[in-house]
């Protein structure tokens, strides 16, 4: 006579159900949270690239101003589609320009180089801070 092997029973079940269960909705948070930063760094990158509209030497005039993409760069160049003017008027950006920063050599024989440091802030959606060194002598 054969002897029946024992079965699971109802409470270990419910236990690796329980596990189970914990265990995807951990994973579905992290994936949640992961998905939010995801999107997030995407938009701030294309915002990254628009900035790089406004980083034209020009940008140092425009302390506390809002200014679009297209204010700044239609002197360098001549941009005759509409759509394309349009796009740029609306990327806006509102600068701020703090006081440059001079660096100058210790002593007067000192051969090293002279610099101005301007700090470049775009404010927006995704606020940015960036700088533009000038090197006055070598």
């Amino acid at each position: 006579m054969k002897t029946l092997r024992p079965a699971f029973t109802l409470i270990e079940i419910l236990i690796s159900v329980l596990i189970l269960s914990t265990s995807i909705v951990y994973i579905l948070k992290i994936y949640g949270q992961n998905h939010e930063q995801v999107v997030y760094i995407t938009q701030r990158n294309a915002h990254a690239l628009e900035d790089s509209l406004f980083l034209s030497k020009d940008v140092l005039r425009y302390h506390k101003e809002e200014k679009s993409a297209y204010d700044l760069i239609e002197r360098e160049m001549k941009i005759d589609d509409f759509e394309s003017r349009k796009i740029l008027k609306n990327i806006k950006r509102t600068i701020f320009i703090p006081n440059p920063i001079t660096l100058a050599p210790e002593e007067e024989g000192d051969e090293s180089p002279a610099a101005t440091i301007n700090e470049i802030k775009l404010k927006g959606d995704y606020a940015s801070t960036y700088f533009r060194f000038d090197l006055q002598s070598f």
